[in-house]
């Protein structure tokens, strides 16, 4: 009886201390049959909401190919995808709180976040950059004195302020909530330039009714790499994601889904390709 006690103690302060140690995505998975998405409604063209209310956009997309794998390495050939929306401020918390298994987003691996959640290999490779109206400043020093705007609550929000004031370049920045907010002020001269990753504003620019009045800087400040964010700790599921990734990239699938969402003449920059390459390597 003593040793059965002692038994259940060890278990309960191994689930206590281990916490990230035991979990175990997979077999959640296998019994609801259901791998969960968390993804942004408003961040095209990676992930987004259309007008008819469906989830697509490039991660979409890998997501749903991840989800087809992973079906096939469990033996669930009805693996069904749930969508759980979220905002650039609480995507990590669909993780932490258990509302999602993956973060399919255009969502930069960093330390800081890796402290909190765990990343797959790199799924895309993106710098912020920033657009401009076709009268305006294309150098940044020009953007000294004037109002720049970002995404609020984003990566692209620190490294802007980071990466100006390190260039001694005295720009008010100004938070919007939207790409649509931000893309009329830079339309009415509110703002001299808006910042954000470069396809995103290739993105905003093509589906841009007076697109040729908006131009993308040739430069970027920074380089970025994508993955999609899951529980810390939960190596089995780590690994199966990786495994779908390398499937998925290995059998040229990858190509189709990027055409899809970039369009025929856009192809995966040389950085983008090696990444590939690196996460096809023999298992």
């Amino acid at each position: 009886m003593i040793s059965k006690r002692l038994g259940f103690l060890t278990l309960a302060i191994g689930a206590v201390l281990g916490g990230d140690a035991v979990a175990a995505t997979l077999d959640d998975i296998r019994q609801s049959k259901t791998l969960r998405v968390a993804y942004r409604e408003d961040a095209a063209p990676f992930a987004y909401k259309t007008a008819a209310g469906q989830p697509a956009g490039f991660m979409i997309d890998l997501c749903q190919a991840v989800a087809k794998d992973l079906g096939q390495q469990l033996k669930i050939p009805d693996l069904k995808v749930a969508y759980v929306p979220v905002t650039t401020a609480n995507r990590l918390d669909a993780i932490t709180q258990n509302k999602a298994d993956l973060v399919c987003d255009s969502l930069t691996q960093t330390l800081e976040r890796r402290a909190i959640v765990d990343f797959s290999v790199p799924t895309f490779v993106d710098g912020t950059s920033f657009a401009i109206r076709n009268d305006g400043p294309q150098d940044l020093k020009l953007l000294a004195g004037k109002k720049v705007g970002v995404a609020a609550g984003t990566l692209t929000e620190e490294v802007t302020r980071r990466s100006l004031a390190g260039m001694h370049i005295n720009a008010e920045i100004v938070a919007f909530k939207t790409f649509e907010e931000a893309m009329v002020a830079l339309e009415k001269g509110q703002i001299a330039a808006y910042f954000a990753g470069r396809a995103v504003l290739a993105s905003m620019i093509k589906g841009h009714p007076d697109a040729a009045r908006i131009l993308l800087a040739s430069n970027s400040l920074t380089v970025e790499p994508f993955a999609l964010a899951m529980r810390r700790g939960d190596g089995d599921f780590r690994i199966a994601v990786d495994r779908a990734l390398s499937h998925i990239y290995r059998s040229g699938e990858i190509a189709t889904i990027f055409t899809k969402a970039f369009g025929e003449k856009e192809r995966p920059t040389p950085t983008l390709q090696a990444l590939y390459m690196i996460a096809t390597l023999p298992e």
